[in-house]
């Protein structure tokens, strides 16, 4: 359903650390992800995650759900706020396993992020 939470990601500077850091705490298990660098693919009981390294001091990455990226960001737009330039699916396998993910920034500055998820409606 469009706009629930959907994804959250976590930049650090070391993924296997923060793998076992935040595997030990909550008990998430993790598989091979998407982005380079040793990224991870979080397992929670809820909400679906991810983990990149190469991103010390990073605030956590907060996705919500659209049925159709293209629609969506042109109505970030038209609300006044901005997309980033770079879809972070990565290429088609990851696209295909993943889905899409673009960062934006409201009207005001604040950041977020939209997620397509596999098999949604829309091309992204």
């Amino acid at each position: 359903m469009a706009g629930e939470v959907s994804f959250f990601e976590l930049g650090v500077g070391d993924s296997e650390r923060a793998r076992d850091f935040f595997g030990g705490l909550f008990g998430w298990t993790f598989e091979p992800g998407p982005s380079d660098g040793g990224g991870f693919a979080i397992r929670t009981p809820n909400v679906r995650g991810g983990l990149h390294g190469n991103d010390p001091g990073a605030s956590p990455y907060l996705f919500f759900e659209v049925d159709d990226m293209a629609a969506a960001l042109e109505q970030v737009r038209v609300l006044g706020g901005s997309v980033d330039d770079v879809d972070l699916g990565g290429g088609e396998e990851s696209i295909a396993r993943f889905g899409h993910f673009r960062l934006c920034h409201d009207d005001q500055g604040t950041p977020f992020g939209l997620h397509q998820p596999p098999g949604a409606g829309g091309d992204g």
